[in-house]
């Protein structure tokens, strides 16, 4: 069985619907740099900052605030914030404290924020959603596309699959995040993967 290149499909996703609006999951602004300069000239981009998983308010404020001065000073894309919602993270994460990183937590803190992403799509009538998690080296591009197609079904809103680490996603936003003097934190965001 052929493995499917997201990569691919978000090339030609982002060829066929030029104009087309998108809203973009971020965790942070070092790995929304590289997706951003991929998506936003095809897609009228809004980044939307939802990430109860962070461990802190304090490390959450201090990512958003990095998020907001990349948008303002790469003119890419709007900007769609939430409140920080710490519970929403602990009650997905209960039972699953033990499990090992990118296991069965993670992919329901995944699917938390990607749903969030779908519903809030819909809601605002964006053409597409989709998230930057698939840049980092660490997360498993094929299991987040699955929830994001998953969820297309059930919200009714297109998915925009993204493989952003392919082609030297990961070490252009490590660039990029040089170039604008971004705070890249060392840990995923949750207090599991801070612990690690």
């Amino acid at each position: 069985m052929n493995a499917v290149n997201y990569d691919n499909l978000m090339l030609k996703t982002l060829a066929e619907n030029a104009g087309k609006t998108l809203l973009l999951h971020s965790c942070c602004a070092p790995c929304s740099s590289y997706c951003l300069e991929q998506v936003s000239s095809a897609l009228k981009t809004t980044v939307f900052y939802y990430n109860p998983n962070l461990d802190s308010e304090e490390e959450y404020e201090k990512r958003k605030a990095e998020q907001i001065r990349l948008l303002r000073e790469t003119n890419s894309a709007d900007f769609l914030d939430c409140d920080y919602a710490p519970e929403e993270f602990s009650e997905i994460a209960r039972g699953f404290e033990e499990e090992r990183e990118g296991g069965a937590r993670c992919l329901r803190c995944f699917r938390l924020r990607l749903e969030r992403t779908a519903r809030e799509a819909a809601a605002r009538g964006y053409d597409y959603f989709g998230t930057t998690l698939t840049v980092s080296p660490l997360k498993n591009a094929k299991l987040i596309n699955e929830i994001g197609f998953a969820l297309e079904r059930e919200y009714g809103v297109k998915y925009l699959p993204s493989d952003f680490k392919k082609r030297g996603g990961y070490l252009r936003s490590v660039e990029l995040s040089r170039r604008h003097s971004l705070y890249r934190q060392n840990y995923c965001g949750c207090i599991f993967s801070k612990n690690k």
